[in-house]
């Protein structure tokens, strides 16, 4: 039972170490792949990463010629803070197929550019009447290629841009709680003034109401009074002269 427990365990083990290795080589861009005088170089490295994380490169030399490999050095550099120039790896190559991983310094994003520089012979043979097949041999020193590399993401300003989201979002809720607040409030005081309105012309209506009231009383006294002198007048004796 023990031993088949072990089994198991191991078998996990594996499995996710062929995993790991299967998504470093898939996460792999061809950044190099050119031909200089009697040699193809391919460059092969993590496409995207960021700070503090790896990048894995892996160099192939393919002679097109026969050569003789002297000094083979890569320099990878990176920006510090996106804009100070530096240098993040650096190595001394003997042996091809070539294959390193390092990790990526703080606060360094950015499109990294990798430099190799080498000094080689290329061996060629050439037929010289009466001299026969003679070896030439070209030396190049301190032949040197750049190229752009694996690019470091800015997780510093993304982590900022995410903070500015939120504050923005943050905002937008804040803004529309004031305007509804806003509108309610308003509402109400709108509400609060038309009601004033309402009972102040209703009290007006009343006033009003009562003073033709009167004026109708006065009115009717008034008839009612010259209708009485009138009758008054008609119904006095005449007097004899």
């Amino acid at each position: 039972m023990k031993k088949t427990g072990l089994a198991i365990i191991i078998s996990i083990i594996l499995f996710a170490t062929i995993c790991n290795v299967k998504a470093q080589s898939e996460n792999l861009q061809t950044f190099f792949d050119h031909e200089i005088p009697g040699i193809k170089i391919t460059v092969n490295a993590t496409a995207e990463t960021q700070p503090n994380e790896n990048i894995t490169v892996k160099i192939t030399i393919n002679p097109l010629e026969e050569v003789n490999i002297k000094y083979f050095n890569l320099s990878v550099f990176g920006f510090v803070n996106g804009t100070y120039k530096t240098m993040i790896y650096n190595i001394t190559v003997n042996n091809f197929p070539f294959n390193d991983t390092f990790t990526v310094p703080k606060q360094v994003w950015g499109v990294t550019y990798g430099e190799i520089t080498l000094t080689y012979d290329v061996i060629t043979y050439e037929y010289v009447p009466g001299q026969g097949t003679i070896k030439k041999i070209t030396t190049y020193e301190n032949f040197r290629v750049s190229f752009d590399m694996t690019r470091v993401k800015n997780v510093y300003l993304e982590t900022v841009e995410e903070q500015l989201r939120n504050l923005n979002s943050i905002f937008e809720q804040l803004n529309q709680t004031f305007w509804q607040m806003f509108q309610m409030n308003l509402t109400a005081e709108s509400l609060a003034r038309l009601n004033e309105t309402y009972w102040s012309l209703k009290g007006s209506s009343n006033e009003l109401g009562n003073t033709r009231m009167v004026v109708g009383i006065l009115a009717v006294t008034t008839v009612f009074f010259v209708a009485t002198t009138l009758y008054l007048v008609m119904r006095k004796p005449r007097e004899s002269w």
